[in-house]
């Protein structure tokens, strides 16, 4: 992806990697299932994976470490994930656009409308992390062979 980048752009690429978690990853995996335990599968993929950053895809993706959102679950709570108030969410990345993408306990991922998460309007994205994963890759790989991207 980034082979041609600076040739393409004019400007070298920056970070875009998938960090394996190492044990400070971990251990802030194991805080997050003590402090939130509906979200499994989070904790799960906290346990093998460190953080995603993909700057130079479209605006960028990134999905924080667990230590970041354990930070932010505890400076600023749980995010309102839904229109009725109903089901409340981790802020668990973001992409370069502003808009954060938040974990419902039931697995499902939202993206706030704008950059604001003081009262998020939402869209459902995926329907658990698995779908936001795969979303995720296919958007990266659109990225590589036609430099567009899925509306993430």
């Amino acid at each position: 992806m980034t082979d041609e980048f600076e040739d393409r752009h004019g400007f070298p690429p920056g970070t875009n990697e998938v960090r394996p978690a190492d044990h400070d990853d971990q251990v802030a995996a194991r805080g997050l299932a003590q402090v939130a335990p509906a979200w499994a599968d989070l904790v799960t993929f906290y346990n093998s994976i460190g953080c995603v950053t993909c700057e130079d895809v479209g605006n960028g993706y990134f999905l924080e470490p667990a230590s970041d959102v354990m930070q932010r679950l505890q400076e600023d709570g749980i995010v309102d994930a839904s229109t009725d108030r109903k089901v409340h969410g981790l802020v668990i990345g973001s992409n370069g656009g502003g808009q954060a993408y938040i974990a419902a306990p039931d697995g499902a991922v939202y993206r706030t409308r704008t950059a604001s998460l003081d009262e998020p309007e939402l869209d459902r994205v995926a329907a658990d992390l698995r779908q936001f994963l795969e979303l995720l890759e296919h958007s990266i790989t659109r990225f590589m062979a036609d430099g567009e991207t899925e509306n993430l």
